[in-house]
């Protein structure tokens, strides 16, 4: 076992140029893989940030909800008739819908989520939302999301300076803009649906969006008792109430908007599609890399096995080999994946981070990877012959 180790290691570093582009090879693979997985994870977490903020015990939503971003609505009723139920303790209407807001330095339109509420409860566990939301009981007062993406303007910086700018809102069917004031900033960041947010009370979002009804809900939050049993509550409200909503847990709804971007969306597919892409290139990469370095080294191990080792103390070389490369090829590649992380958060505010998950999942999969590639790589080492090569 001593042995097998310093033969392992001095195989690879005999021809050190091939071995520097061995690993920059494997890092190369490292970084894609890297980058695949957290804009895979970006897309998630961005898509879900609103779910994760609600406060509500339960949501309630259209049985023909597909997204967030597209707009499903069901009767305000709905509400009223979860209230009977025992448990339940109050309900809080949800309005969504996109917008244009007017870039107020080059009038340009882009589009925006507007996100509007009844402000008598702040239903956004947003800090900044929390501390102010009775500002949004003064009429035509929103709050703009200092994490949207620039084309919008300074809109955030303009505000900080004590310099707010009144603003001019479209609606999609609409061909006059409402002015609306800035009067708090909050962050909740883009996604890949999303290019910024607004937050409004609920008579703000009726008089932006004159086509709506104040009975058309998005989503519907509902607030249990302390001592109400979700679970039985789901039951009777999915038995009973009419079969054109849905109720869910958060991590129901959480679930069911990532499936949605997962199976429902080219998005979704494309991501999942370049991952296993990554996984087969390193395989094809590590392949190449350890069968040259064992026709290389051939004559080596034919005198090895005519000195009487197995091929099982030849193969332990070759799968170690392949877990030095792995290693070693994973440490550059999660060092300039670290840097290629923020300098993607930076220019997409999308939430493109680096965590522990990421590091084992990826540090496992190249070491997988390589274990593969040096299996299929000692076919030509098992059946070698010493009596051929000499």
């Amino acid at each position: 076992m001593l042995l097998t180790i310093p033969l392992a290691w001095l195989q690879l570093v005999k021809q050190k140029l091939r071995f520097i582009v061995a690993l920059a090879g494997i890092a190369f693979v490292s970084v894609l893989m890297f980058m695949q997985i957290g804009f895979q994870d970006a897309l998630y977490a961005s898509a879900t940030q609103v779910h994760h903020n609600l406060q509500g015990d339960l949501f309630l939503i259209s049985a023909q909800y597909k997204s967030l971003t597209s707009n499903q609505s069901f009767p305000r009723s709905r509400l009223y008739q979860i209230l009977a139920f025992p448990g339940v303790e109050s309900v809080d209407p949800l309005y969504l819908q996109f917008a244009k807001l007017k870039n107020p330095i080059n009038g340009r339109k882009y589009p925006i989520y507007v996100i509007g509420f009844n402000p008598v409860n702040p239903i956004l566990n947003l800090p900044e939302i929390q501390k102010d939301f009775s500002l949004l009981k003064i009429p035509d007062q929103v709050f703009f999301d200092r994490s949207s993406r620039p084309e919008f303007g300074p809109i955030a910086e303009y505000f900080q300076k004590n310099q707010p700018l009144s603003l001019e809102i479209f609606s999609y069917l609409g061909l006059i803009g409402y002015k609306v004031k800035i009067c708090g900033l909050f962050s909740l960041g883009p996604s890949f649906g999303v290019d910024g947010n607004l937050i409004v009370s609920s008579s703000t979002f009726m008089r932006i969006f004159k086509e709506r009804s104040a009975d058309d809900i998005d989503i519907g939050l509902i607030h249990l008792k302390s001592d109400a049993n979700i679970q039985e509550i789901i039951k009777k409200l999915s038995e009973q109430l009419p079969k054109d909503v849905l109720v869910m847990t958060r991590q129901e709804f959480i679930e069911f908007e990532k499936s949605y971007w997962t199976l429902r969306t080219p998005i979704g597919f494309v991501f999942n599609l370049m991952v296993i892409m990554s996984f087969v290139v390193g395989v094809i990469v590590v392949y190449q890399i350890l069968y040259s370095n064992i026709s290389s080294h051939l004559v080596e191990f034919a005198t090895l096995k005519a000195m009487g080792f197995q091929n099982q103390y030849l193969l332990n070389v070759v799968f170690k080999q392949a877990m030095i490369l792995a290693i070693l090829g994973y440490v550059p590649g999660f060092a300039i994946s670290t840097i290629l992380y923020d300098v993607a958060k930076g220019a997409t505010k999308l939430p493109v981070l680096m965590d522990i998950s990421k590091m084992i999942l990826v540090l496992i999969s190249v070491i997988f990877m390589c274990l593969i590639s040096g299996f299929f790589s000692t076919t030509k080492l098992r059946r070698v012959n010493p009596a051929d090569i000499f």
